[in-house]
């Protein structure tokens, strides 16, 4: 589900930016199989980034992926919380007949949406300045999960049509700030998004498609838990114009998911499955974890095989990372539980893409496989460091303030408690706590560091639209320890770009130890270079 990639939410301890992964310790990321690099949040399946850090995720940005301190991407994955029960919810559960209605209101919503998309016709292609992601992040779950620090709330008295408008009314500002002409993508990423009404989702997806151009085919995917996506929930959200799904279900062992702090069980994560493939055919992504306390690799690997009998075409593996705060760190802490092993969640990783590959799955990121072409579009945009706007509390977004009077993408953080934020949404229009300004070389370690995550790596066109005069070969091409790194035969620079090889990608972050530095080096002996302009 990539819900390391997709942007993330911060944690609810504050948002002090986290340390750039070159900055941690080699040997503590070198028995990590592929945590490599910032992310943000979504997922997606993922990351908690800090300012600097966004997207990406994250599915950004997660506890359970294999992202720094997290989800995002950055992000790409279903809720990883609990479900709610619907009667917990008050106004937001949908019973009999105002289940039905709202499931009626969501598809007239979404026919609106292909009136519009039809009579706006297909615009020429818009700049990259011009386009963007959307990522709304839906804060609510029933419970937190042992091992989850993401910005997320019980619901308590929410009302969800005050959430729904606050949700609207930002989409709008972001997109009116950002100069954005097209939205390529929408995430409905949380907390536990299902939980949210179909009507919800289809607001939203109006208020965008009434601001800006949201052609009718966008990819537009939600999080859901096995237990929050009844069939016909689940037939409303895709009226609503949900079109993919990417579902949470971690594990296919009861004990485990007891562990975890999950509401499922196996055979709930079995049954919500086939109806979401039965309704959202080709377009459903699971994720499943790895590295759990006392997890070995054989009965994982029969998990994995018994996931790719019943799946879809997109896959998500997600290594857990213990997380100060969270049920799951203090029982390690206090030797009740094991400490996960990094050496067989290693081999666990290894094992398992050797298994997707013979599958038929291409590792197309770090963490996230699919075949026939199921690539999550939106996640996509964070590794390829485009544009994309977070909507809701704790939201994380990246991009160029052009309606705003300003020239330098930023990296923006929303307020994360929901009461503060819809207070600030309604009284402003937007809840953004924090804008910080990214510089050119900020931005050209992102593009390194994100790009390196996919199959396909930096290619010479793409870093030229970021950095036209320092060539990726001006960088690398003569540094010792590059060429070492490629006679290893872990990374590869040629007529093509930079990438990593099937081996390499495996072990990102280690290889982002030597290149970051050779960026930042390359850089400063660059503008030793350019004179200085008197003043006149």
């Amino acid at each position: 589900m990539g819900r390391g990639t997709r942007p993330s939410t911060g944690s609810q301890t504050g948002q002090r930016p986290a340390p750039r992964p070159w900055q941690r310790s080699s040997r503590r990321q070198r028995r990590r199989p592929g945590h490599p690099c910032p992310a943000g949040g979504a997922a997606a399946p993922g990351p908690r980034p800090s300012a600097r850090w966004g997207a990406c995720g994250p599915r950004s940005c997660s506890p359970a992926s294999f992202l720094p301190g997290s989800p995002p991407a950055s992000a790409h994955p279903a809720s990883l919380h609990g479900s709610l029960p619907h009667a917990a919810l008050g106004g937001m559960a949908l019973p009999g007949a105002r289940a039905r209605g709202w499931a009626a209101a969501a598809a007239r919503a979404a026919q609106r949406r292909q009136r519009v998309d039809g009579a706006r016709g297909s615009p020429r292609p818009e700049p990259a300045s011009a386009r963007a992601a959307l990522y709304v992040h839906w804060p609510y779950c029933e419970k937190r999960c042992s091992y989850c620090n993401f910005n997320k709330y019980l619901p308590g008295g929410v009302e969800e049509v005050a959430v729904r408008r606050c949700l609207e009314t930002e989409a709008r500002t972001l997109l009116r700030f950002s100069g954005v002409r097209r939205v390529e993508s929408v995430f409905f990423g949380g907390g536990t998004p299902s939980l949210a009404s179909p009507h919800t989702v289809a607001a939203v997806l109006e208020a965008v498609a009434q601001a800006t151009y949201l052609p009718v085919d966008s990819e537009v995917t939600l999080e859901a838990n096995p237990t929050s996506a009844a069939s016909s929930r689940l037939a409303a959200f895709g009226a609503a114009g949900v079109n993919r799904l990417s579902i949470g279900l971690q594990s296919l062992d009861d004990a485990e998911l007891r562990l975890l702090g999950r509401t499922h069980s196996a055979s709930d994560a079995l049954r919500t499955l086939a109806e979401a493939r039965r309704l959202f055919p080709g377009r459903v992504s699971v994720d499943l974890m790895l590295g759990l306390p006392a997890q070995q690799v054989r009965p994982w690997l029969g998990q994995l095989r018994e996931l790719l009998r019943r799946c879809d075409d997109h896959v998500s593996l997600y290594q857990l990372s213990l997380e100060r705060g969270t049920a799951l760190f203090a029982q390690v802490q206090q030797g009740a539980l094991p400490a996960p092993d990094p050496e067989l969640a290693a081999e666990m990783y290894q094992e398992g893409r050797a298994v997707l590959r013979d599958a038929g799955f291409r590792q197309y990121e770090v963490s996230n496989f699919a075949r026939n072409g199921a690539l999550s579009t939106h996640n996509w945009t964070y590794w390829q460091c485009g544009q994309y706007l977070g909507v809701g509390p704790g939201a994380h977004g990246r991009f160029v303030p052009q309606g705003a009077g300003g020239h330098t993408r930023e990296a923006r953080i929303q307020t994360l408690e929901p009461d503060a934020w819809m207070k600030e949404v309604m009284q402003f229009g937007h809840g953004t706590r924090k804008r910080t300004p990214l510089g050119e070389l900020e931005l050209l370690e992102e593009v390194l560091a994100m790009g390196l995550r996919t199959d396909v790596g930096i290619t010479h066109q793409h870093w030229q639209q970021f950095e036209p005069q320092l060539t990726l070969g001006a960088v690398f091409g003569a540094s010792e320890e590059v060429k070492e790194l490629q006679e290893q035969g872990l990374l590869l620079l040629d007529h093509r770009g930079l990438r990593c090889s099937w081996e390499g990608l495996a072990v990102l972050d280690s290889l982002l130890l030597t290149l970051l530095p050779q960026l930042q080096e390359a850089w400063h002996r660059r503008d030793s270079r350019v004179p200085d302009v008197p003043a006149s």
